[in-house]
């Protein structure tokens, strides 16, 4: 990175892009979420499930975020690993109404947490436990718990209960990873220059 570039993203003219995975099952909330975290005059007034996958961009103060918005359905699961090497951090949504598919979430997480592209990555993964505004919601605490979240030692996590319709847990979300990412970078900037 030359001095130039350095000093636009010190001055706040240049924001870092990050390649961000949203994962989770079908009908979680994850192109909720990411809608909502877009400029109200960007967001889309109707969702529908995603098949495959969608692209979306939002940006925080110093980041230009780049959202691959994976699809849950059981069927297109297969392709969240071929977009696993671009990823730097990952938001990993769960409907934490859904009791009954809490054990296939956990599934999962475990498949991408033990995939070759993932395992010795140190990859920030913000977890929402969204849907917390239903009658039905378990705690963010118990689906951290029923997740087992605090078997994961070698990857810096997140849990925040959300509402995605309302917005509500985003904000926090999106700053502890926005966090993360800046601080691994100003990591790794001091391992170059030594």
């Amino acid at each position: 990175m030359g001095l130039f570039d350095k000093l636009a993203g010190w001055l706040g003219l240049k924001k870092k892009e990050v390649h961000v995975l949203c994962l989770g099952l079908d009908n979680s909330g994850k192109t909720t979420i990411i809608n909502k975290l877009k400029p109200s005059n960007a967001q889309t007034q109707d969702i529908v499930p995603t098949i495959g996958f969608s692209i979306e961009k939002f940006k925080t103060s110093s980041l230009s975020f780049t959202v691959f918005d994976m699809s849950g359905q059981g069927k297109y699961r297969d392709l969240w690993e071929h977009y696993y090497k671009e990823g730097q951090a990952i938001i990993f949504v769960i409907d934490s109404s859904d009791k009954l598919r809490m054990v296939v979430a956990k599934e999962e997480l475990d498949t991408l947490l033990n995939h070759p592209d993932i395992k010795h990555r140190r990859l920030p993964i913000l977890f929402f436990a969204n849907k917390m505004d239903l009658r039905d919601a378990v705690s963010s605490v118990k689906v951290s718990q029923l997740l087992s979240l605090e078997n994961i030692k070698d990857k810096p996590w997140h849990i925040c209960a959300s509402d995605a319709l309302k917005g509500e847990g985003l904000q926090e979300g999106v700053d502890w990873l926005q966090d993360q990412i800046t601080q691994s970078d100003a990591s790794n900037e001091d391992m170059r220059d030594k």
